[in-house]
């Protein structure tokens, strides 16, 4: 008689292969977004854009692992897949599956957020399939957390108003930036410094609007230049040995500040206050989970 033995997959492995410590920066995109849309962010439409977009990046970073998983075997065996922790085929399967329950929860609050999550999920597929060794990827990255925007905004209007394509292009660009670190965060060292300037696209484009709003915008904008300087210094200079993969981290956690800004730019300093609460929540959440 054949004995099969089921494989029991640890709560931790789960939570290591979606990269859940980063998901309050996805929650604080989703805030931003709603807030810049005119909508409220406290009801049942904002809550299933959560629900959502948190799929879509559970879902990618399960499919991130699920394409790398040979060259994880080679350079990062301690990965779930390689270690033997779950296999291929079921991160592949949850990964697809988290996919689709995203564009379907979208498709709930009305067609043009359902295109959005569909153009969103054939961007993570083909960052996850080709973003080895190719340039463009992390343009690519960045368009993930645009559409991220773009999907919360329809969900709100109908559609994606000039405004929020432009704050969506600026995160793009502070995303493809420290997704450009991210790359080379094996290697603890950076190459050309260059397209980190890509970083500073949320900062030129609300120079004006925040100083606008008063003493309490100004300070959210000046923590977002503080905060990237600061990793930008660990990146360049490299003080310590892991200060790579400390600088990614904090970039990743700054897509928070980020949003902050957006919010603090239009006067809504409440809701920006609890994107900051999400960036600390992810500088917390990352030293036990890790967020690359």
């Amino acid at each position: 008689m054949a004995v099969v033995l089921q494989q029991t997959v640890s709560p931790k492995t789960l939570l290591r292969l979606g990269r859940v410590s980063n998901l309050p920066t996805v929650w604080t995109n989703v805030l931003a977004a709603t807030v810049l849309a005119g909508g409220a962010w406290q009801n049942m439409r904002a809550a299933i854009v959560l629900v959502a977009m948190s799929l879509f990046y559970v879902g990618g970073m399960y499919l991130n692992d699920y394409f790398d998983r040979a060259i994880d075997a080679r350079e990062r065996p301690e990965r779930p897949i390689p270690a033997g922790d779950i296999s291929a085929n079921a991160v592949a399967a949850a990964g697809f599956a988290m996919l689709g329950a995203g564009v379907v929860l979208l498709a709930v609050t009305g067609l043009a957020a359902a295109v959005t999550g569909l153009i969103l999920a054939g961007l993570i597929v083909a960052y996850d399939c080709f973003h080895k060794n190719n340039n463009v990827s992390p343009i690519t990255m960045g368009l993930c957390r645009a559409f991220v925007y773009y999907g919360a905004a329809a969900s709100v209007l109908g559609g994606i108003p000039w405004p929020i394509v432009l704050a969506g292009l600026a995160l793009a660009g502070y995303v493809a930036g420290l997704t450009y670190a991210a790359r080379q965060e094996s290697l603890d060292r950076v190459g050309n410094l260059w397209p980190l300037v890509l970083l500073g696209a949320p900062m030129m484009l609300l120079a004006w609007p925040a100083l606008e709003q008063g003493a309490a915008a100004i300070a959210i904008y000046l923590a977002l230049i503080g905060w990237t300087a600061y990793a930008v210094y660990l990146l360049a200079r490299r003080p310590m040995p892991g200060a790579v993969p400390k600088a990614v981290g904090a970039l990743i956690a700054g897509i928070s500040l980020v949003d902050a800004t957006f919010l603090a730019s239009i006067g809504a300093i409440m809701p920006a206050l609890v994107a900051i609460a999400g960036f600390a929540a992810t500088m917390v959440l990352q030293r036990h989970i890790a967020g690359t």
